[in-house]
């Protein structure tokens, strides 16, 4: 049975271990965090050694120098020699470029592979994954991918994934202000949201975004602007995504202007209010309108 140790037991990567556990795998799991140690419904390591020797090491950790701090510390010190290193977390290019050169130079094979659809796609098995690195380490990934993920996406040398994330995830953020400031202006001059909602949702306006995060209460019920902005996908994430993709414009010399306006307004907002939901931007547009109370 292949042994995976998972370092990182949070929001994403606690629900992703217990997909790989309840797929088979003998999972043991580490986290810096005793009440995530704790919440992890399966065996958690005594030390960070025991992760280190796996046979497949999956990390989904914050940012880029958790990444490299664990990588340094522990993964390539550490590892068996045929151990294979998959990144999930969502950091920046050139970390994952520098991550999978050093671990090459010690004879271990690594992946980037960040993944789109939050805490529900991670519990149901259902993300997508966006992945950088050598075709054979890919092809040896694939039962693991296959486990947590029903989108799986190759896009070459290493990098490449976060490359791909970081596009992604900037078309998600000014696709977000579209819809917000598109519901302001229609606010503004006085239409009824919900039949706008309904007009959006059934013309070139659709996406995504529109039918997940509407930012009008009331208008779609399982929206987080229904639940008090409770997150969904919070303020201070979106944030973290946009300034890596724009990390990743001024890498590559790309001109994003509506994507450097979209991390400017969201990194504002996060300072004051970083765990609501992105949605919630909507509030410094537009005052919420009032609700019928039944």
């Amino acid at each position: 049975m292949t042994r995976i140790g998972f370092i990182g037991l949070g929001t994403m990567g606690g629900p992703m271990a217990n997909v790989l556990r309840d797929a088979g795998f003998d999972v043991i799991g580490m986290d810096v965090s005793a009440d995530m140690r704790a919440g992890f419904g399966g065996a958690v390591a005594p030390s960070a050694d025991a992760v280190a020797q796996a046979d497949v090491i999956v990390t989904m950790l914050p940012e880029g120098k958790h990444v490299a701090e664990v990588h340094d510390a522990l993964v390539r010190k550490a590892a068996k020699s045929d151990a294979l290193l998959i990144d999930c977390s969502t950091i920046d290019v050139d970390t994952a470029r520098d991550l999978a050169m050093r671990a090459e130079a010690q004879g271990l094979a690594m992946l980037d592979a960040p993944v789109s659809g939050g805490p529900a796609g991670a519990a149901d098995g259902t993300l997508s994954f966006m992945v950088g690195g050598g075709d054979d380490a890919f092809e040896r990934a694939q039962p693991v991918f296959s486990a947590m993920g029903s989108k799986i996406t190759h896009f070459g040398d290493p990098g490449s994934g976060q490359a791909a994330k970081a596009s992604h995830n900037m078309i998600c953020g000014i696709t977000a202000m579209a819809v917000m400031e598109g519901f302001a202006l229609a606010d503004a001059m006085g239409l009824d949201l919900g039949k706008f909602y309904t007009l959006c949702a059934g013309a070139a306006a659709q996406s995504w975004t529109l039918e997940n995060r509407c930012p009008i209460p009331g208008v779609v019920a399982e929206a987080p602007a229904s639940n008090n902005f409770d997150p969904g996908f919070a303020v201070r994430l979106m944030a973290k995504d946009l300034r890596l993709a724009q990390a990743a414009a001024a890498s590559s010399g790309q001109r994003t202007p509506f994507g450097a306006e979209a991390a400017k307004a969201f990194t504002a907002f996060a300072e004051t209010s970083g765990d609501r939901d992105f949605s919630a931007f909507y509030t410094t547009l537009r005052a919420l309108p009032e609700q019928t109370q039944d």
